[in-house]
């Protein structure tokens, strides 16, 4: 069972609670804002703790962007542990469009826009 932290834009909530969904039922444990946090929770708190024990962070391309400050937060983080020999993975989804920031340009990504069971299916074997 892997520690996937699931990062997006609020306005992909709904969509990123079902991908976390269907993470959860391979058996993962899943880090989901929306799921996780209760009122009177510090978000940066959550964030870090959630970030420290993920072996993965699923990042959501959105037509709404991946640039506001939390989701650049978030997938920099794991970047940065990655190129400091940190087991964490980044698996980028295309969850409603969008496009990658430049630097993640090369990461090969989970398509759920043009066959969401598939691209579920390519992004849970990349879970392990």
């Amino acid at each position: 069972m892997a520690v996937v932290f699931v990062s997006h834009r609020v306005a992909d909530a709904a969509l990123a609670e079902k991908l976390a969904d269907d993470i959860r039922a391979a058996g993962h444990d899943v880090r989901l804002d929306e799921t996780d946090l209760a009122v009177g929770d510090s978000i940066v708190e959550w964030m870090n703790a959630g970030l420290s024990a993920a072996d993965y962070v699923v990042l959501c391309y959105s037509t709404h962007g991946v640039e506001s400050p939390w989701i650049t937060r978030e997938w920099a983080s794991a970047l940065a542990r990655q190129l400091q020999g940190a087991g964490v993975r980044l698996l980028p989804v295309v969850l409603t469009g969008g496009d990658a920031p430049a630097i993640l340009a090369d990461l090969k990504t989970a398509d759920l826009t043009r066959d969401r069971a598939a691209g579920v299916a390519r992004l849970l074997r990349a879970i392990r």
